[in-house]
């Protein structure tokens, strides 16, 4: 329900500035230090200084000083940055992540890189269909569709006066419409798909979660229901049994898909929960809130292992692990998007250009350039695209934090953007109610011409995996 006082100050109900005055966190991890995992692992450890984990967060957390002066902290060609880093065989346990016992390793020099290589995208398809703004996109997992998402009445109050409530599925070589889901109430947040590409979850401002068989078009008769306020953030685990959900009503819970019940709650934040993701393991989980924390939990106990805040204490609006899971990404009201080494505790990279201090915006990993001769994939680099309340879909090199391009064909704030495939193909959709397909241009001069894109697709092919 919109208040009274949210809409005479402008401001969107369920994203609020959060006053970082007000003394809540003195210590921004209060969770994690108590953890058992942590004391046992000191305890293991007394050849290591013991340090003060908040004090630690908070001398780390800084934004671009580290990227220039350790290039080695994010290699990041497809070989090394889209490769399991997890070695599944030598793990003790499933349920014991690397976050307790980080690898040290010696530090080898790396040869220099090549200047980055500029990406050319241009719009292959212009999907209309929606009836207000698009506030999510998703690929399937196959690649064959896309889901779109269309957002409700208050949440970007200025913008959007009423919702179509629907879920539509598109097909991503045509842009057919192929399905129209309806059955929430209200306008709808989030959606996520199944790793089998043949269910869709949605979650709505009616506080239901609903899941959907696409080929069917019909939603499974018994809802998830449990959160008490509008729900914000989707994401199923890679082996599709467990969902997990963020809500305005500051909790994130853990689902068992099969029997539509609660599995654990978790006591995640102190303001709405913007964004959920899974590592591509299934071992953690990552959430980030309106109170500026961004919280890694371990997904087989329900514990905080390590809180992550930056000296700005920016609200964060969504988040997302890298494909090797070493990382998470995170957008935040401060127009920065940002990477975190979540085991150090520290931001390695900080990207900017793009506009982002009213909306919740998302984005996604990709992959682009072969240079002249060389075919390998080893030299194909990941960029980081996402939108901007300018109009803009804006990507970047995620090693050099280098715009590679700025392109900008929606009329309104592109909310949602996601990537699929051995050519990185890109989606996105926002307040103008398009939904719009990008490909990278085949005379682009960045890129091998004779290329067959066999360097892409292997690198793709280790994101995917």
């Amino acid at each position: 329900m919109l208040e009274d006082s949210d809409i005479e100050d402008g401001r969107s109900p369920k994203r609020r500035r959060v006053n970082g005055n007000d003394g809540r966190y003195s210590s921004p991890d209060e969770l994690a230090a108590s953890s058992d995992h942590e004391i046992s692992y000191h305890q293991r450890t007394n050849s290591i200084p013991h340090r003060d984990p908040g004090d630690q967060l908070r001398r780390q957390s800084y934004g671009d000083s580290a990227s220039e002066d350790s290039p080695d902290e994010l290699d990041h060609t497809i070989h090394t940055f889209y490769r399991d880093g997890w070695n599944r065989s030598q793990r003790q346990s499933r349920d014991a992540p690397s976050i307790e016992s980080p690898m040290v390793t010696p530090r080898v020099a790396t040869p220099p890189r090549k200047p980055p290589l500029f990406v050319r995208y241009k719009q292959i398809q212009l999907l209309r269909g929606h009836r207000r703004g698009v506030a999510a996109v998703r690929f399937s997992p196959d690649g064959r569709s896309i889901a779109s998402c269309c957002e409700s009445t208050g949440y970007f109050a200025q913008a959007i006066l009423a919702a179509d409530a629907t879920i539509r599925i598109w097909d991503t070589a045509t842009g057919k419409q192929l399905q129209t889901l309806e059955g929430h109430l209200a306008g709808i947040s989030t959606i996520a798909w199944s790793p089998d590409s043949k269910t869709l979850a949605s979650g709505s401002d009616d506080k239901a979660i609903r899941l959907w068989d696409v080929s069917a078009g019909k939603s499974y008769p018994k809802p998830l229901l449990g959160h008490s306020n509008y729900i914000y953030s989707l994401a199923f685990s890679p082996k599709g049994n467990m969902l997990v959900s963020g809500s305005y009503d500051e909790a994130v819970f853990l689902w068992d898909v099969r029997t539509a019940r609660i599995m654990r709650s978790l006591p995640a934040h102190s303001d709405p929960v913007g964004g959920v993701d899974f590592i591509h393991d299934g071992t953690l989980i990552v959430s980030c809130a309106g109170d500026g924390l961004i919280r890694i939990w371990d997904t087989s106990t329900g514990q905080c292992l390590r809180t992550l805040v930056h000296e700005d204490n920016a609200p964060v609006t969504s988040v997302r692990f890298s494909p090797n899971g070493k990382f998470v990404l995170a957008w935040t009201l401060d127009s920065c998007v940002r990477l975190w080494n979540y085991v150090e505790g520290r931001c390695v990279k900080t990207y900017q250009g793009h506009g982002n201090t009213k909306y919740s915006l998302t984005g996604a990993f990709g992959t682009y350039g072969v240079s002249g001769d060389d075919r390998d994939a080893r030299d194909a680099r990941a960029f980081v695209v996402g939108g901007s309340e300018d109009g803009m879909v804006v990507w970047w090199d995620v090693q050099s934090k280098e715009v590679l391009q700025r392109e900008g064909s929606h009329e309104g704030v592109v909310l949602g953007v996601d990537t699929w495939g051995p050519e990185s193909l890109v989606v996105s959709g926002g307040t103008d109610r398009t939904v719009r397909v990008w490909a990278r241009d085949e005379d682009d001069d960045g890129a091998d011409q004779n290329d067959d894109g066999g360097a892409l697709k292997d690198g793709m092919e280790k994101l995917e995996g």
